[in-house]
């Protein structure tokens, strides 16, 4: 566990970035990290407000065998699908998470205080399956501060707005475009606006968007590196930063329009962007570098705990960091375009990965939880 000591107390980089209008979740859970009490003293010491989960999360955690010994041999007892036991681990974690962040849900009204959980990454591509199985993880969960996270795909769309529209609150990941991301408000404002024929109380509905950073610049930098060039060169690190900052002038755009207007006066709350990916990938930029040039009220950072810690002892929060440079970002992007780097191609190309590598993490999960099924005498199939 963490030693509290009065500088993790204090944290005061982390309690800048919060007094800024930024939400801190991490961008980590395991049963370990619960039942060891080290996710309430985040908390409690380090600003972490939620807690965001992905197939890859689960993978490591849930791979390692660690805490998941007895849940385990109780699903081989009853002979399940893999699938169902790899349901119920994460649903279970993801609920136990719930209860030690119920405090902060219900002191910020449900702003904060939130647990997301993933679909199925399989049925990225499937929008009536995704809906499906967004309303049974809700239902499995069964905590009213859990999100459901869509994958902002072309079937996430339509999947978004119906289930926006059912009163599910939804994380919607895998952004990495700014055409895409208005997609995604626009399909939160359709959704809210069903939920409104329906009757149902707006003032209940969250959401966030999580745009994707580093992804970004990993991917731009290895062409810029390729070209070589003095020019080229000394566009590295810049374009996550700018695509970000024109994801929040289109936040600022939409949540200030007409539509959304009639909407914020029915208790809607607006769907914050969320800056997901935000590790440094490149060990030649600084290690909080998507953090504290990322700061702008009303936005949540999830952080892994390498980034949270390291905000923690040497995040220079400075105030907003991201309405002033809506120009340069522009400048920035167009100079990348400008040296023959496609945009279009280049978050497309993520956007592909992004589901594939999920896909992956997802599949070397069930191929563990199989082998640890198995290996306590039932067949999992």
């Amino acid at each position: 566990m963490i030693k509290v000591t009065e500088a993790t107390a204090t944290a005061g980089a982390l309690k800048r970035l919060s007094d800024e209008g930024v939400s801190i979740w991490l961008d980590d859970l395991s049963r370990k990290r619960i039942e060891s009490g080290n996710l309430a003293e985040l908390v409690a010491t380090k600003h972490v407000v939620g807690v965001t989960t992905n197939p890859s999360i689960f993978q490591a955690a849930i791979g390692s065998g660690a805490g998941y010994e007895e849940q385990l041999s109780d699903l081989a007892a009853r002979d399940v699908t893999v699938d169902e036991a790899v349901r119920m681990m994460t649903t279970a974690d993801v609920r136990a998470a719930a209860d030690v962040l119920r405090p902060v849900y219900d002191a910020t009204g449900g702003r904060d205080g939130r647990v997301s959980i993933e679909v199925d990454p399989r049925l990225a591509h499937n929008t009536r399956a995704t809906v499906a199985e967004a309303k049974q993880l809700a239902w499995l969960v069964d905590r009213p501060n859990v999100m459901i996270k869509i994958p902002a795909t072309k079937a996430g769309l339509p999947a978004i707005t119906e289930v926006i529209g059912l009163g599910i609150s939804v994380n919607v990941t895998l952004i990495f475009s700014l055409e895409r991301y208005r997609e995604v408000m626009d399909a939160y404002l359709a959704g809210l606006e069903k939920a409104a024929k329906k009757g149902l109380d707006l003032a209940t509905i969250h959401s966030v968007a999580s745009f994707f950073v580093s992804r970004v610049d990993s991917e731009i930098d290895k062409r810029l590196t390729v070209l070589g060039t003095e020019q080229a060169l000394a566009l590295k690190g810049r374009a996550a930063l700018a695509n970000a900052r024109l994801a929040y002038e289109a936040y600022e755009e939409v949540f200030s329009g007409e539509r959304w207007t009639s909407l914020g006066d029915a208790r809607a709350n607006r769907q914050r962007p969320l800056w997901a990916s935000t590790g440094v990938k490149d060990r030649a930029y600084k290690d909080t570098l998507y953090v504290d040039d990322l700061v702008a009220p009303g936005t949540v950072n999830t952080m892994p705990e390498a980034t949270l810690n390291a905000t923690a002892d040497h995040g220079d929060i400075t105030g907003d960091t991201v309405t002033g440079g809506y120009a340069q970002a522009r400048a920035d992007l167009a100079a990348v375009e400008a040296l023959g780097i496609s945009y279009d191609e280049v978050v497309r190309q993520l956007e592909d990965e992004g589901v594939a590598k999920f896909e992956v993490a997802w599949q070397d999960l069930l191929d563990a939880v199989t082998k640890s099924l198995n290996s306590k005498g039932v067949d999992a199939e």
